[in-house]
């Protein structure tokens, strides 16, 4: 029971204290950055976690008669800093602002939050990747299928998707959401981490409301998700997440696109990781194929091409109306640089706009807005401008949807100034004649600043004072300011203000008029350009669709253009695009490793697979001699032509496909208990479940984690499958180490063998990267230890035992071909000889399940020992 002392303490709680428990009490989760002043302060816990957290001092503060609790703050300009270290530790920030002037405010100052700012919600330029989206994403299970819905509130892409269950775990990985939404009741799919919501928010009739009541219509159909239940309540759950933390951005999602996951190629995240499309390297430090293809000048393009990568084409169609417009750009080079130099001067038209719409937008911002905007006539009469006959037609589709926007350009035009001051309210932002009224102040500003310029040479030739001077400062406001030795010569009207050490400083009643009339000028006119600038800001956020659109097209036309310079410099060539399963490369090259190595240096390869080449590619050849390098370099090649680029190839005829799988590396996932070779299963099994016959497969050495004989047992069967499996048969690039594998053709007829040249010169192996017809003989392993650096009494070792264990495998194939003589001509050989039949028989006989591990240690040590002695 409280007692009475303690009642009494907590009942003479100040008022500021009162008002902030009311506000903490609102959002409990999050951190309340309460603004006081030139600061945003926090209490209690906050105050410890900010302080650990951001490494600041934590002190106390009294808030009532004995109430001193902890504190802890962060000057309010440098927000965006602290900010930015709170969200990404996975703090939720609720920022609390004054709304009311403290200057003019009886009492306590008004506060409340503003906005709550958590990973997927951030609007700070300085918080996000300038070239990545930064998605919040809503997620609701059903028995078979799932709702997602994801939105950047930065550039007002807001779309959601119904798709089965299997498909998710891709489009996660696609959009790598900051945030992830979902209801609180339901069980995680992914380990992403999830901020759990009321599951209300995402019930059938209020999430359905919510869409009706936003974009203000009677029924869904216009947006592609009536007749979608769980693409609708994940739509709805993010803006209603986003009304209660971001009560300005919801009005930035003006429109809704339903997307199916059916017409894109799902990438998994070892097919992303082995590809390297966004992270390179072992460590992800390294280049990837987005770093190679990426030569946009514009954040758009930057964004753009990283949704398209993500999300390979499976429709021709499409496809062939991005390669030609890559192919216009790739024929006039003057044409290209001419866009390229455009594109160079092209703000985050994106972003821009919605900070305007959202309230947040600085002047400077805006007059980039406009300066963007001016270029796009420029920019269509370079796609609209005829060519040579070789050009051929020009993508007007593209010139189409750029669109000028004259109205807000010439609104920006007329309100602006060409270089406005940083902040609102310090003058310098409004163009003289923009605003009457702005101008009478100015005016009247301007007239009493003159009168006190002058002050200063009438009042010494009044007083007969030279060195008499006007000045001021923020605490006496203006003033005349007098030497010692003048001061007989003061006149009877100054009235004393201010003692120096060496000067008086005065005031008159007329000085103080103009002073008033200046500080009364300076105050309308940052309060009405203030009000003007929002005014010119709502004007232009009127306009924000035909705006959006703009800078999409603006995106697509600076990749396009990108992608051409892309080709034009490495040697791209434009793909040939088929139905079938034709895969045919002409000296391919793989896009990111040829750009380590000088110009020049990389060995070119020749792929050649379907119509007749056979599905299944057996490659053998020693390590580091180039497989796993030629197998990936097949998949990009596909995967480039799927987004609409040129390739790294002299030519390339590509067969749409609809998935590429990768099973490459070796690594474990202590997380989850699994072993390198778990995990090298698992992934294998998913390729096994969900490949189809239009699939590209790419294994890298599989089998590699267990031992000999169940590597080459578990490789060949996975060959086999792939191969043979009824509605299978897809075109599979299969690199082992297991040359014994190579006899797998003799029987399957559309596997063939190829091997990665080797030639030794005075018992030094050279690779020679160039992949050619035939299997390897042999793995020249401990070749590639001497060269990784092992010491040379371990090489030579190994060479003694490597010698002994191919005595010991001749002995054995001797005795094995006797045993197989009695086999029919024709008959497959199989893959290993069989266990000796006494060997078998007393492994048979054992009872593991009473023996210790000892004793089974014991016995098999006595089976060894016999098997040795033969």
């Amino acid at each position: 029971m409280t007692s009475p002392k303690r009642q009494k303490k907590t009942g003479e709680e100040s008022p500021l204290r009162r008002q902030y428990r009311e506000i903490k009490e609102r959002y409990p989760d999050a951190i309340v950055l309460f603004r006081m002043g030139d600061f945003y302060e926090t209490f209690d816990e906050d105050a410890r976690t900010l302080a650990r957290e951001l490494q600041i001092v934590l002190t106390s503060r009294e808030m009532g008669k004995g109430q001193r609790v902890p504190l802890a703050g962060i000057p309010y300009h440098a927000l965006d800093n602290y900010l930015a270290r709170l969200v990404q530790r996975g703090y939720r920030v609720a920022i609390c602002e004054q709304l009311s002037d403290p200057a003019t405010s009886k009492g306590l100052v008004d506060r409340d939050v503003v906005r709550v700012v958590t990973p997927g919600t951030v609007i700070e330029p300085g918080l996000l990747q300038e070239r990545a989206n930064n998605y919040l994403v809503a997620l609701v299970l059903g028995d078979q299928e799932a709702g997602l819905a994801y939105a950047d509130i930065t550039t007002s892409e807001f779309a959601t998707t119904q798709l089965p269950l299997l498909a998710l775990p891709a489009e996660l990985e696609r959009l790598d959401p900051a945030e992830l939404l979902a209801p609180r009741d339901q069980p995680e799919v992914s380990d992403l981490p999830v901020t759990a919501l009321d599951p209300a928010l995402f019930d059938t009739l209020i999430a359905r409301e919510t869409l009706l009541e936003h974009f203000g219509v009677v029924t869904l159909e216009a947006y592609g998700c009536e007749g979608l239940p769980l693409a609708a309540r994940a739509a709805g759950a993010i803006l209603a997440y986003l009304g209660d933390t971001q009560k300005g951005a919801r009005a930035q999602l003006g429109s809704l696109r339903t997307y199916s996951v059916q017409r894109y190629m799902a990438l998994d995240r070892q097919t992303r990781r082995n590809l390297e499309l966004f992270q390179g390297g072992r460590f992800g430090t390294g280049k990837s194929l987005l770093d190679v293809l990426d030569m946009t000048r514009t954040p758009m393009g930057g964004r753009t091409l990283r949704r398209w990568l993500g999300q390979p084409l499976l429709d021709r169609e499409p496809l062939e109306r991005r390669l030609e417009a890559v192919a216009w750009f790739h024929r006039g080079g003057a044409r290209r640089q001419q866009v390229i130099a455009l594109l160079r001067d092209v703000s985050d038209l994106e972003r821009l706009v919605n900070r305007v719409r959202g309230g947040t937008a600085l002047p400077r911002e805006v007059l980039a807005l406009r300066h963007s905007l001016e270029l796009v006539p420029r920019l269509r009469q370079a796609l609209e401008s005829p060519g040579g006959p070789e050009d051929g037609d020009s993508p007007a589709w593209l010139a189409e949807e750029l669109r000028p926007c004259r109205e807000v350009v010439e609104l920006i035009a007329a309100a602006l100034e060409e270089e406005p001051s940083t902040a609102l309210g310090e003058g310098g932002v409004l163009r003289q004649g923009f605003s009457s009224e702005l101008d009478e102040v100015r005016t009247a500003s301007s007239d009493a600043r003159g009168y006190i310029a002058g002050l200063e040479r009438q009042e010494r030739e009044r007083t007969g004072i030279p060195s008499l001077k006007v000045g001021y400062n923020r605490v006496f406001g203006y003033y005349l300011e007098v030497t010692r030795t003048h001061l007989e010569r003061v006149p009877q009207d100054y009235l004393r203000r201010q003692t120096l050490v060496n000067a008086e400083r005065y005031i008159t009643p007329e000085l103080k008029e103009f002073e008033s009339r200046i500080l009364s000028a300076q105050e309308r006119m940052a309060e009405l350009e203030t009000t003007l600038f929002r005014g010119v800001c709502r004007q232009i956020a009127q306009e924000a669709e035909p705006i959006l659109e703009t800078a999409g097209a603006l995106g697509r036309l600076d990749l396009f253009a990108s992608l051409a310079e892309v080709a034009t410099r490495h040697g791209y060539a434009r793909p040939t695009l088929t139905d079938d399963a034709t895969l045919e490369i002409q000296e391919g090259r793989h896009p990111v490793v040829e750009r380590s190595l000088p110009p020049g240096s990389f060995v070119p390869n020749d792929t050649a697979m379907g119509q007749g080449h056979g599905t299944l590619t057996i490659l053998t050849g020693p390590n580091m001699s180039g497989k796993s390098t030629y197998i990936r370099q097949v998949a990009l090649i596909v995967l480039m032509a799927q987004i609409g680029s040129f390739v790294p190839a002299r030519s390339a005829t590509i067969g749409l496909v609809d998935r590429i799988f990768t099973r490459v590396g070796l690594q474990d996932d202590l997380a989850t208990g699994q072993s390198t070779f778990m995990v090298e299963m698992v992934e294998t099994a998913a390729i096994l479940h969900h490949a189809t016959p239009r699939s590209l497969v790419v294994l890298d050495e599989i089998g590699r984690g267990t031992s000999t004989y169940d590597g080459m047992a578990i490789a060949r069967a996975v060959a086999e499958h792939l191969h043979s499996h009824p509605g299978l048969g897809c075109k599979t690039l299969f690199a082992t180490h297991y040359h014994e594998m190579t006899e797998m053709t003799a029987s399957l007829p559309n596997a063939r063998n190829y091997n990665v040249a080797v030639a030794e010169e005075d018992g030094q192996v050279v690779f020679l990267h160039r992949i050619v017809p035939g299997g390897a003989g042999k793995s020249y392993g401990i070749h590639v230890a001497g060269l990784a650096g092992l010491p040379r009494p371990v090489v030579n070792r190994a060479w003694e035992l490597l010698e002994e264990l191919e005595d010991q495998g001749t002995g054995n194939r001797e005795r094995g071909t006797r045993a197989k003589g009695a086999q029919k001509a024709g008959d497959q050989l199989p893959l290993f000889q069989q266990t000796q039949g006494w060997l078998s028989k007393e492994l048979e006989g054992l009872d593991l399940s009473t023996m210790t591990p000892l004793e089974a240690l014991n016995r098999l040590f006595e089976l060894q020992r016999k098997a040795r002695e033969g």
